[in-house]
């Protein structure tokens, strides 16, 4: 059993795995190769998938705790909830493009570098003192609670307040994307 901490580290693990093979290999722009783009498209559906439902279990169980036992929990929860905001508008627009467009390569030099800040928001000022908040019992049940809600969230961004459909799941894990990715970008350095 997992508590929150673990349960959310595991999971910006394998965002921080998809941003580094997004940010290493190139688009197309720098010339990718169809095998490269086919790569980053999957990679980016991932990302998108993951984090669209890492989100939505933080706004049901995570955030509302962070609001009830810290004293400035409100002031945090609402950066962090407009961070997100913005994550998951430039997420919904990512996933419409296709990676040989340019705009999907602008979008992920904007997204990647502010994905990171947030991942770092949360770690570092709001888990320390989450963590002195809670006690083991309820740092455990809140991250089953995340967990379970990350497993039966949309797999899609949606605009806030919009009716959440199920939607489609990219096939394998972040670090299958990745791996891949990582695989034909490297092909094609050693192809050149």
């Amino acid at each position: 059993m997992a508590d929150v901490f673990e349960v959310l580290r595991a999971d910006h693990g394998d965002v921080r795995l998809l941003l580094a093979a997004l940010e290493s290999s190139p688009g197309h722009a720098a010339g990718a190769s169809q095998q490269v783009l086919k790569a980053r498209k999957l990679a980016a559906e991932r990302l998108v998938v993951d984090s669209t439902r890492h989100e939505a279990a933080e706004q049901e169980y995570f955030w509302p705790a962070v609001r009830e036992r810290l004293g400035d929990g409100g002031k945090l929860a609402d950066e962090a909830s407009a961070q997100e905001q913005e994550g998951l508008e430039a997420l919904a627009r990512l996933d419409q493009l296709e990676p040989d467009d340019d705009e999907f390569d602008e979008l992920l030099a904007e997204l990647i570098p502010a994905a990171r800040r947030h991942i770092e928001f949360e770690e570092t000022r709001v888990w320390p003192p989450l963590r002195q908040a809670l006690s083991p019992f309820q740092a455990h049940e809140l991250g089953d609670k995340i967990r379970e809600a990350t497993e039966r969230a949309t797999a899609r961004p949606e605009p806030r307040g919009a009716a959440r459909p199920k939607g489609r799941r990219s096939a394998g894990s972040a670090a299958d994307a990745a791996g891949k990715l990582n695989t034909a970008a490297t092909r094609r350095r050693t192809a050149s």
